[in-house]
């Protein structure tokens, strides 16, 4: 009987077990490929992705750099003697994963730190100067393009009058400006010695080249965005970064963009804060996107709205964490206008203010197609609607939906704006008003 059931087993089983084997090789071949190839892959992103990090990343030499202006006395400002000579500024983590666009001197490296006890971030400029295959002539290539204004000889009235015409350029001919170049002024005359040198000078023309500062000098007033603490030449230091709403932050910055968008959404939703909370949050920054359209210097344009830049406080209240991708109105309609387009895809500043393009005269138009709320609130709909109470769902999601479809037309936009967000805003605050999380 054992020897019947044993020839049953070897003839129902050996001719498939000889087939297998057979396959086996051309099998194993196959899978070998496929691995090789997946590891060839992710190892060519990591090596594209490090590359930019290490373009990015490079504190040590920005300090060399702004500190051998400094000793020279081409720059000044108020943290260079902690910067430069008592060393009190430590620089710790690069925050930097994305060099900025449209800024007129290039992108900008950002670190964590820590000065006079408190958590501050360090944004210091990276100039073409500043490449590794740049020769030892790299520092005063970078004074010379950099810090060449104002010339010697300048005086404080032609300063004045200088400041005054580029803030014009860049936000438009206000009548609030006169009230901002004092504060330029002011901050410029860092020792309270009742005059600018032109160290002082030099340095802070080279920091209102940058789009940031120049909205953190426009914003100082409103809660929303960081507080400037101080600055030496284009290196400037502001409130350590808010807590993020963006869980991939928390990723090394090599990391992050190799996460697909559906588990960014899963981070947010398994990881962010409680809804009630997250509801705080964006009612602060709905009053941000209004800040930004009735602002007392003009209007500016959110060109990157994602989760990213949305941050907040120990408190819940929300903070900007990234001003580098808001531009003036001014800056966005004078680089739009007119430029040659095919598509609206060749219209667009930054990330996402794309403006129309007119097929006809091949040029593009200056009103955006999407203003600043109607991104908000596409942002929102994933931030809010995951975990919403089931009796403010469906009428949360239709304001959401209304707001989405706002055109960016100037002349839609001044009568739909305002009543949008403010439906928006007493929507959420009912919600959590008289709670622990107003």
């Amino acid at each position: 009987m054992r020897r019947l059931r044993r020839l049953a087993h070897l003839v129902l089983f050996c001719p498939f077990s000889k087939g297998l084997q057979g396959r086996l090789p051309g099998l194993r071949v196959k899978y070998v490929f496929l691995v090789w190839l997946g590891v060839f892959a992710g190892s060519w992103l990591a090596y594209v992705h490090y590359s930019s990090y290490a373009e990015l990343c490079r504190g040590h030499v920005c300090q060399v750099v702004i500190c051998d202006q400094y000793h020279k006395g081409i720059i000044s400002g108020s943290i260079c003697q902690d910067l430069c000579n008592l060393h009190k500024v430590e620089w710790r983590t690069c925050l930097s994963s994305v060099p900025g666009q449209q800024d007129p001197c290039g992108p900008v490296q950002v670190y964590s730190g820590l000065w006079q006890g408190k958590e501050v971030t360090i944004k210091c400029g990276i100039e073409e100067s500043l490449n590794s295959k740049a020769g030892s002539d790299s520092a005063p290539r970078r004074e010379l393009v950099l810090f060449d204004k104002p010339t010697r000889g300048t005086s404080i009235k032609e300063f004045r009058e200088m400041t005054l015409g580029f803030l014009k350029a860049n936000l438009g001919d206000l009548p609030s400006l006169p009230a901002l170049v004092g504060q330029v002024l002011l901050m410029a005359d860092f020792n309270q010695d009742s005059r600018v040198s032109l160290a002082e000078a030099k340095s802070m023309w080279a920091l209102l080249q940058r789009n940031e500062f120049l909205l953190l000098l426009s914003l100082q007033e409103k809660e929303h965005a960081s507080r400037l603490l101080g600055y030496c030449g284009d290196l400037y230091v502001t409130e350590g970064a808010p807590h993020g709403s963006w869980h991939g932050a928390a990723l090394p910055p090599l990391l992050r963009p190799l996460l697909p968008p559906a588990l960014h959404s899963a981070l947010q939703q398994w990881l962010g804060p409680a809804w009630p909370w997250r509801a705080k949050i964006a009612i602060g920054l709905l009053e941000f996107v209004e800040e930004l359209f009735h602002g007392s210097y003009g209007t500016f344009y959110m060109c990157e709205t994602t989760l990213a830049n949305v941050g907040y406080t120990a408190k819940y209240d929300f903070k900007m964490a990234d001003l580098q991708q808001v531009a003036p109105e001014a800056a966005v309609r004078r680089f739009l206008q007119g430029r040659h387009c095919e598509h609206s895809s060749d219209c667009t500043y930054g990330r996402d203010c794309r403006a129309p393009c007119d097929k006809l005269m091949r040029q593009c138009k200056g009103d955006l197609i999407q203003p600043n709320l109607a991104k908000v609130c596409e942002l929102l709909r994933d931030y809010l609607l995951p975990g919403a109470p089931a009796d403010l769902h469906a009428e949360l999601g239709r304001q959401l939906r209304t707001c989405t479809t706002l055109s960016g037309l100037a002349s839609q936009v001044e009568a739909h704006h305002s009543l949008v967000l403010s439906h928006l805003k007493t929507l959420l605050w009912k919600k959590i008003s008289n709670t622990k999380y107003s």
